[in-house]
């Protein structure tokens, strides 16, 4: 996906706090919303932190190993 490495790693540490943050405000809204207003707001929240795994860090962590935090090895 991104063959310069520390654009890789840029990348890589942006999006995990931007991750980060979104599950962030899946905890805050919960007591704010409604069940129904909270459940779907969660499964959008999944769907992007999904989506942001699947389509950008897993093809930069193929790409560059090395960049691939330890907590997220299987």
């Amino acid at each position: 996906m991104i063959a310069n490495a520390k654009t890789a790693e840029y990348v890589s540490k942006l999006l995990l706090d931007i991750n980060g943050q979104l599950n962030e405000s899946v905890a805050t809204i919960e007591h704010d919303c409604s069940p129904d207003e909270f459940t779907a707001y969660r499964r959008c929240v999944g769907r992007l932190i999904n989506s942001i795994f699947e389509d950008i860090l897993e093809p930069i962590y193929v790409r560059h190993p090395t960049l691939k935090p330890p907590e997220l090895e299987m």
